[in-house]
C-alpha cells in the first residue's frame, strides 16, 4: 500500500500514518495545500500558519455557519451597505414593525434599549439587548436583510407605488397623497353613505340614502340603477372615491345573496362614478378592504368587526369640546347630525359611521 507523503517539523515529507493511526493515501501538493488551509477550523502541533482567506469568504458564509463564528466578528460578516441597512431598521422601526421579524418580547427589548441607551452605533452592540446573544443578533439581521415574503410585500407601500391588499386598483401614491379631497362611499343592504372629507379632516358633506330596491323582491338591474343613479347625482365631486369593500367569503354560501347585492353595488358605482368624473384616464374610484379599517382603529374582535359607533360620538364631542379636534364638522353637521348618534336611537347608522371612519383611515394610511 502506498502512503501518503506526511509533513515532518522540517515539513521534508515521509510515509506514515496520520495522527490516531490514520492511514493518509498517497496524493500530491494540491491535495497536502487543501489540507493546510482547513488549520483554519482546526489546530495542529507542527501547522501554525493559517493559509490566507480569499475576499468575500466570511460573507459567503450561510446563515447557520455565521452563527458559529466567533462574537468580535459580527460586523465583519456584511458588507457597509449591509450595516447600513440593519442598523436604519434597528433605529426606526416601530416595535409592530419589529415583531413581524422577531416573535415574543426580543422586540419591545429592542425598542426599550434603543430609548434609554440611543439609536445602535454597531451590529456587535445589539448583543447587550436583554435575550440577545450571538446567534439570535445574527438571525435577526439577516432577517432584516431578507424579510420574509409576506413582510416584502407589504413593504411595498413605501416605495413608488401604493401597493398593498387592501386597496385597489393600484394607483401611483404620490398621487393619492396630494388628494385634497376624497368621498368615502359605504353601503350596505338598504341604505348607501358617503363622507365628504379633506385632507386636513374637515368634513365638507356626510349623508345616507334609503335605497327602497335593494334586496327587495327578485333583482331587477334597472331599479337596482335608479336607486344607485339618485345617490351618484348627491355626490360631491372630489379627487377620490373610496368604496368600502366587504370581506364575505364565497365560501359561505348562506350569504352568497348578499355577497353579490354588493358586488353588483360596487360594480355600478365604478362605472358611473369613473364615467361621471374621470380625468386623463386615471382611475378614481378605489375598493378598501372593511377588515383593513376595523384594524386600524381596533375595531375586531377575531375575524369579525364590531361597530365604530362610540368612535364617531367620540368625534363629534371633540369637535365641539377641543379648540384642535381631529375631525372637525361644519356647524350646520353637528347640528343635523348631533342626535343621530345616541345611544337611543332607533337606527345606529352604521353604514354612516363606517364612511367616516374610513375616510380617516385612508389619510392615516396613504400619509
Amino acid at each position: 500500500m502506498h502512503y501518503q507523503p506526511f509533513p515532518t517539523r522540517n515539513n521534508e515529507y515521509t510515509r506514515g500514518r496520520g495522527p490516531r493511526g490514520t492511514i493518509l493515501l498517497q496524493g500530491n501538493q494540491e491535495l497536502y495545500s487543501t489540507l493546510r488551509c482547513r488549520t483554519l477550523h482546526c489546530s495542529c502541533s507542527w501547522g501554525k500558519a493559517l493559509a490566507p482567506a480569499e475576499d468575500g469568504f466570511i460573507n459567503s458564509l450561510s446563515s447557520e455557519e455565521r452563527s458559529k463564528e466567533p462574537e468580535s466578528q459580527i460586523d465583519d460578516q456584511y458588507t457597509t451597505e449591509q450595516r447600513s441597512a440593519i442598523l436604519q431598521m434597528l433605529n426606526t422601526a416601530s416595535e409592530k414593525e419589529l415583531l413581524k421579524l422577531m416573535r415574543g418580547k426580543k422586540s419591545v427589548s429592542i425598542v426599550d434599549y434603543r430609548t434609554k441607551h440611543g439609536p445602535f452605533q454597531d451590529l456587535q452592540s445589539l448583543m447587550k439587548v436583554p435575550q440577545f446573544k450571538y446567534k439570535t443578533t445574527v438571525k435577526l439581521c439577516d432577517l432584516i436583510l431578507s424579510p420574509p415574503a409576506s413582510e416584502q410585500g407589504e413593504r411595498k407601500i413605501q416605495g413608488s407605488r401604493l401597493v398593498v391588499k387592501f386597496m385597489g386598483p393600484e394607483i401611483k401614491q404620490e398621487k393619492l397623497q396630494s388628494a385634497e379631497s376624497i368621498v368615502s362611499i359605504v353601503f350596505g343592504t338598504q341604505t348607501m353613505a358617503w363622507a365628504h372629507v379633506t385632507r386636513n379632516l374637515s368634513v365638507l358633506d356626510w349623508q345616507r340614502e334609503e335605497c327602497y330596491s335593494f334586496m327587495k323582491g327578485p333583482y331587477v338591474a334597472s331599479a337596482y340603477l335608479e336607486d344607485i343613479l339618485a345617490v351618484v347625482s348627491k355626490i360631491p365631486e372630489a379627487d377620490f372615491y373610496i368604496l368600502e369593500k366587504s370581506g364575505i367569503s364565497v365560501q359561505h354560501v348562506n350569504l352568497f345573496p348578499v355577497m353579490l347585492h354588493l358586488r353588483t353595488v360596487e360594480a355600478m358605482l365604478f362605472a358611473l362614478l369613473d364615467g361621471t368624473f374621470m380625468k386623463d384616464g386615471q382611475h378614481r374610484v378605489l375598493t378598501m378592504a372593511r377588515n383593513a379599517v376595523g384594524k386600524h382603529f381596533d375595531l375586531m374582535v377575531g375575524a369579525a368587526r364590531t361597530s365604530g359607533l362610540d368612535l364617531i360620538k367620540q368625534l363629534l364631542l371633540d369637535a365641539v369640546t377641543k379648540s384642535q379636534p381631529r375631525v372637525s364638522f361644519p356647524q350646520d353637521v353637528l347640528l343635523q347630525h348631533r342626535n343621530r348618534f345616541q345611544a337611543g336611537s332607533r337606527k345606529r347608522e352604521e353604514e354612516m359611521c363606517d364612511a367616516l371612519l374610513q375616510a380617516i383611515a385612508f389619510y392615516d394610511l396613504v400619509g
